[in-house]
């Protein structure tokens, strides 16, 4: 994976989606993982509609049920191992 975004903010919205979008774009494999209130990002249809286009994108279990409880997950559900593992495989990482 190019770029792995993590996302641990609910404001990063406004400049994740832009770089998901130029990521596209430019046909760079990407990943994003979510944690902390970073998974209300996940609330953005239009984040949610770029999902499909990364390489891989998991949500913090924890977090998700500190913040999002009671609603659908849209990706995988993971833990901090998963952000380990994907973090081992981006040659770019970008924190949100």
């Amino acid at each position: 994976m190019d770029v792995m975004y993590v996302v641990s903010n609910r404001e990063a919205s406004r400049v994740l989606l832009p770089l998901l979008r130029a990521s596209r774009r430019r046909g760079t494999t990407w990943g994003c993982f979510f944690t902390d209130t970073g998974v209300e990002v996940l609330d953005d249809a239009d984040i949610r509609g770029l999902m499909p286009c990364a390489a891989r994108a998991v949500a913090c279990e924890f977090s998700w049920d500190r913040f999002r409880q009671g609603h659908q997950c849209p990706v995988e559900m993971g833990s901090q191992t998963n952000h380990s593992a994907m973090a081992a495989e981006a040659k770019h990482i970008v924190s949100l």
